[in-house]
């Protein structure tokens, strides 16, 4: 059974990809590498698996043809699709980046996959479709009023998946991800994003680094420390999900959603301590103002993830920070 992983050169994508290739299934992985790395798709064609990395493409989903070649040059069971640009302050000034790439790109996907009878997607969402929270723990019930266009495009996708359903048959699960951490557990591949926006990288590239220093930005937020709170995620629960949601598809599934999170938040200070921790380190502090934008609390009610899929969250926060480090000591 061959499975296409979108995006299968990033962080998240490359995980999927690993993870099914463990459990004895061949991948196709689809990439145009301006986020991800071929450095990681080497990685994983050479690694010691039950399945086999069948072949990458090195494609654009605004390429319709190339995706019709695709399709027919493999039989395909199902797609994972997590190529998207995904970075918000970008996506607020260059908006025209992000509709074309993730919506039309999506919409060559979909149709794509529709002219070759492949009707089972995993569609990776998120979170900041729901934008400014009403309420915390976030349920999948929460109003979706996303207040950046990353988000809006991935809710405009999410409303092409139930049209698509309607019209075509076309099955599909939408997982909507709260906040993303920790790497492969044997530090094989891990995140790797330049420039790196996110929290826990950033804080483990301060390690050791004498030039470089952690900014905090804000700790004046009505929270438990006055930094903004929220829900971490380790990837391999992550894509454990993904798997699940595949499994409930091919089982005859409607199409659904689900938030991906731990029920659980932590402070941004919460984090920084718990890096020092996992790391043995002292790591340089600046406190700095308020971003725009940033809620104080976003927590995911994940109920029914656990309910419908069978998913649970396992690793803990240092089992997730204690993997981003031997991965960021690795990639030095």
């Amino acid at each position: 059974m061959t499975f296409l992983v979108t995006g299968g050169a990033g962080y998240i994508g490359s995980h999927c990809v690993l993870s099914l290739l463990e459990k004895g299934y061949d991948v196709v992985v689809f990439d145009n590498l301006s986020v991800g790395h071929s450095e990681t798709v080497d990685t994983l064609r050479a690694l010691g698996t039950k399945g086999k990395l069948v072949d990458f493409v090195d494609g654009d989903l605004l390429d319709r043809k190339g995706l019709d070649s695709l399709f027919s040059d493999h039989k395909i069971e199902a797609v994972f699709h997590f190529a998207a640009f995904s970075q918000v302050n970008e996506s607020m000034t260059n908006p025209a980046k992000y509709y074309r790439n993730n919506v039309s790109g999506t919409m060559n996907l979909l149709d794509s996959m529709v002219e070759h009878d492949v009707k089972k997607i995993v569609f990776s969402s998120t979170a900041a479709t729901y934008g400014e929270p009403e309420y915390t723990p976030i349920d999948e019930g929460h109003p979706q009023k996303p207040i950046n266009p990353y988000g809006t495009t991935k809710l405009t996708i999410e409303h092409m998946l139930d049209d698509y359903d309607k019209a075509y048959g076309l099955k599909s699960v939408r997982l909507r991800y709260f906040n993303v951490v920790g790497a492969d557990h044997d530090a094989r591949i891990g995140e790797w994003h330049e420039p790196e926006t996110h929290l826990v990288p950033n804080i483990l590239k301060s390690v050791g680094d004498s030039s470089k220093r952690f900014s905090l930005f804000g700790d004046d937020y009505p929270t438990r420390d006055g930094t903004c709170v929220r829900d971490y995620i380790n990837v391999e629960d992550l894509i454990d999900a993904h798997i699940l949601a595949y499994d409930y598809l091919a089982k005859g599934g409607n199409t659904d959603f689900f938030n991906l999170g731990t029920n659980e938040g932590y402070t941004v200070l919460e984090i920084f301590e718990t890096c020092k921790k996992v790391t043995g380190c002292d790591i340089p502090l600046d406190r700095k103002g308020r971003r725009a934008g940033d809620p104080a609390v976003l927590i995911a009610d994940n109920k029914k993830a656990k309910s419908v899929l069978g998913w649970e969250p396992k690793r803990s926060l240092e089992d997730s920070i204690d993997s981003a480090y031997r991965w960021e000591l690795k990639r030095r």
